[in-house]
């Protein structure tokens, strides 16, 4: 390979002058080094200096994030991200761009983490034998409760009576279960300060309690409710009047939360007041001063603070130690200065009367219906139709005999069908007669009839059951048509949609012909401030791919045909994108495809995408019809157990109510290897490999059948050793004393963990992509002892080496090595530099 040195330079205009930004000679040194790497990642023996990376050598991103990889190896070179390489796709500007000299020197990278010291395998089964213990002794004291507290009610006669009997327990039970975590908290922690304890010890045992407990109280349904802060407050949170928190992320170290009056807090912002890393807990600060606006999809770490009537946008991160001055607007992960405003609703008069006559009538609905009607139903039901009352009374039925299995059978098989009737009418028919009290782009003033109204229909047209019943296949936009959303002209593709698409109100979102859609799309319909919300029409251009985690708000400007990658920030400003792709937070442009990506088109055309779609439309039906006897067969196997429970305590009086508590645990076990064992069982107890296909080969169905196999009751066993053994049951690769805080793996026997490895909370360890028709997945590696932040995504073909660290809500692109004790962070992930 042979360069010109005499043909690569760089000028730049300074002062009215030309200079030279580069010596010649080291711009062709630099690209000539360049092209023999790329030459060696693409299997070429000639890469000459002006191919564009993608439209001419075919490239991708999992191709030029090799190449990045190799290029840091290579000693003499600057490092090389994938934005430089989007930016300057040719061997002859990237080398240039690279050998630039900056107008001033960039701050040094970080330095290698310290490999975290190996953890105690004697604490480490002593802290779980005693979370064990605690979560023993919770569940015997349910039981006991929950046994004595249905024995009483179902001696009331009358449905009167019943209801009344209902309501003392209920509304004891439920101010329990409330004041319990804040009693915790006091008791075992006192006032949350400053500090950092290892994982496994004494200190992060009371930690995990505490934490435990405020994630499981019932307060976490009052979010986007005063009372909710007020609740904050209780746990020594300092925040001032008139702040709305729309995020279910419960913050743990409550007493370094600040938040100042006329605050607003988006739905799944995370603020959790600690940050888990190398084996340790840190906790620290999160500051946020008067009228601030917290985004969809954000993180604040520690240490953090925004000034009055700052903003931190969507899809965005505030790194420790980041400050956003008073009245600035930021966005990006990490985040930086916009002159975006993302408060687009005026505000509107919301008194202190309003916000707790709210609060008064939300509570006494809880109180008065939802508790009594949760905790008496059943006997209110067996009052009005008697031939239920032999189901309900204990000791009327052998463990040994068939009449129990048959009763057990047809009532977990009419319960079944009744939610899956009842629930479907309900999604379809009452959220659309609510939605008859709200007028399009009308602002509402918070706490009011329509702002009760509008968080109703959000509630029940975001049922996950449905979605995940019918999603990634064609039968999810009926679904979707079903519950509101105009999706025009369809071209059905059989995965149009994932499993999870969330809405604020489904009535006015459109998405046009032929786009595509992955998992975690958050269409943000309903706009806020601290006294006023309104809802306005989202609409999705057509043609387009949207990856995972992606929250598109009102006024987003792109059109058509465009591609938008994984957690990307959409952008509200600027010309409307179209035909292009968008990566990153903020986003810049990419290629919207490439050589490689069309390689399956010929399967998307004419006879042949109809035999394929009809085929993989009847291997979706039959994946469904798994699903629900799969989710049947689970409801039966509980209400045996429920059975046995009924049966058990009433023919041992006091010591029943043990067995019942020791029947929750139960349940627990059975759920997990329930669901263990059909993941197993699908996949042959074989593990996956890596694939690159259509979704119209046969393979990819079966793999969809994967993903409907349901994992949310995982998270009850976040931060505990019990988790990792779940995870090998699963077939994950999990070292030694692995922390999980709420991680999430997608694809488990692709995955490898390290010993000592620290995974933070809301992360995800996706080992796969589906783009426009094509899938790939891919192992993944982390080494010892690694850190992922909170909500950290990690890509399929990335290796971790030991000690690195990946920052909190960083996007670790596919195909990505990062070095042994590297610190990496933000969207799309680079090695940080110090502040």
């Amino acid at each position: 390979m042979v360069v010109n040195p005499g043909e690569i330079t760089t000028a730049a205009p300074v002062n009215g002058t030309t200079r030279v930004a580069a010596g010649t000679a080291q711009v062709a040194d630099t690209a000539q080094v360049l092209a023999e790497v790329l030459a060696g990642v693409v299997k070429a023996e000639h890469v000459p200096l002006d191919s564009h990376f993608f439209d001419d050598l075919g490239a991708n991103s999992l191709v030029m994030a090799q190449f990045c990889a190799r290029v840091r190896k290579r000693d003499g070179l600057p490092p090389v991200s994938m934005r430089d390489v989007y930016a300057h796709p040719t061997i002859r500007g990237l080398a240039a761009a690279l050998t630039e000299a900056p107008a001033t020197e960039p701050a040094p990278l970080r330095p290698p983490e310290p490999p975290p010291p190996p953890g105690s395998t004697a604490r480490y089964v002593l802290c779980g034998a005693l979370q064990f213990l605690a979560f023993a002794l919770y569940c015997l004291a349910a039981g006991t409760t929950t046994a004595e507290g249905y024995r009483w009610i179902s001696g009331g006669e009358g449905v009167l009576s019943v209801y009344l009997r209902s309501l003392v327990f209920g509304g004891a039970l439920f101010l329990a279960l409330c004041t319990l975590p804040v009693v915790a908290k006091w008791v075992l922690v006192g006032r949350w300060k400053e500090t950092e304890f290892p994982v496994w010890s004494l200190a992060y045992v009371r930690f995990w309690l505490v934490k435990a407990l405020l994630h499981a109280n019932p307060m976490v349904l009052f979010t986007g409710n005063p009372l909710y802060v007020l609740y904050l407050r209780a746990l020594g949170a300092r925040i001032g009047p008139g702040v709305t928190i729309l995020s279910r992320s419960v913050p743990v170290a409550t007493d370094l939360l600040t938040v100042g009056a006329g605050t607003l807090i988006r739905k799944d912002a995370l603020f959790l007041g600690y940050r888990a890393h190398a084996g340790r807990i840190r906790t620290g600060p999160v500051t946020l001063g008067r009228d601030v606006f917290v985004g969809e999809k954000t993180v604040l770490d520690i240490g953090t603070s925004i000034g009055d009537g700052g903003q931190l946008g969507h899809s965005s991160a505030l790194y420790d130690g980041a400050a956003v001055p008073a009245g600035e607007r930021w966005h990006g992960s990490p985040a930086r200065r916009t002159p975006v405003d993302h408060i687009r609703v005026p505000a509107t008069r919301c008194t202190t009367p309003r916000r707790a006559g709210y609060a008064l009538a939300a509570l006494l609905q809880t109180l008065l219906v939802y508790v009594p009607l949760g905790v008496g139903g059943v006997y209110l039901v067996a009052d009005l139709v008697p031939a239920l009352d032999p189901l309900l009374e204990p000791g009327a039925r052998e463990l040994e005999s068939a009449a129990f299995y048959a009763e057990a059978l047809a009532l977990s098989f009419a319960l079944f069908v009744g939610f899956v009737v009842v629930g479907l009418v309900t999604v379809t028919v009452l959220p659309r007669l609510l939605n008859l009290a709200l007028e399009a782009d009308r602002v509402y003033p918070l706490y009011g009839v329509h702002y009760s109204v509008q968080r109703a229909v959000a509630r029940l047209t975001n049922i996950r059951f449905f979605k995940w019943l019918c999603g990634d296949s064609s039968y999810i936009v009926p679904y979707l048509r079903s519950i509101g959303y105009d999706l025009s002209r369809v071209e059905q593709t059989g995965s149009n949609f994932g499993t999870e698409v969330a809405h604020e109100t489904p009535y006015l979102a459109t998405v046009g012909s032929g786009t595509m859609v992955a998992d975690g799309l958050t269409l943000l319909n309903a706009e806020y401030s601290s006294t006023s919300f309104r809802v306005s029409r989202v609409t999705i251009g057509g043609h387009n791919f949207l990856g995972n985690h992606i929250a598109y708000p009102v006024g987003g400007r792109t059109g058509d045909n465009c591609l938008l990658a994984t957690k990307v920030l959409v952008p509200l400003d600027g010309e409307l994108r179209e035909g292009v792709g968008l990566l990153g937070s903020p986003p810049f442009e990419i290629p919207r495809t490439v050589e490689r990506d069309t390689r399956f088109d010929h399967l998307r055309e004419g006879d042949e995408l109809r035999r394929r779609l009809a085929a993989k439309n009847g291997h979706n039906a039959r994946t469904m019809a798994l699903f629900l006897f799969l989710r049947w067969l689970h409801w039966f196997l509980l209400t045996l157990l429920g059975f046995a429970a009924v049966d058990v305590y009433g023919g041992r009086g006091a010591l029943g109510g043990l067995l019942v508590g020791g029947c929750l645990m139960a349940g627990l076990v059975l759920t997990t290897g329930y669901w263990v064992l059909v993941e197993r069982v699908i996949t042959r107890f074989r593990p996956l490999e890596p694939r690159l296909c259509s979704i119209y080969d046969p393979y990819f169905w079966w793999h969809e059948r994967l993903w409907k196999v349901p994992d949310h009751h995982l998270a009850v066993f976040d931060g505990t050793p019990f988790k990792n053994v779940v995870w090998r049951l699963m077939g994950v690769r999990v070292g030694r004393r692995v922390f999980d805080d709420g991680c999430y793996l997608t694809e488990r026997t692709l995955v490898a963990l390290g010993d000592d490895t620290t995974l933070g909370h809301h992360s995800k360890v996706q080992a796969h992509s589906q783009e426009d028709g094509t899938f790939k997945s891919d192992r993944i590696t982390i080494g010892d002892g690694c850190t992922l932040g909170a909500g950290a995504l990690v890509h399929y073909g990335v290796s971790m080496g030991d000690g690195a660290v990946l920052g909190a809500d960083a996007f670790l692109m596919k195909g990505e090595e990062v070095p042994s004790g590297a610190h990496w962070g933000g969207n799309p992930a680079v090695a940080l530099r110090r502040a």
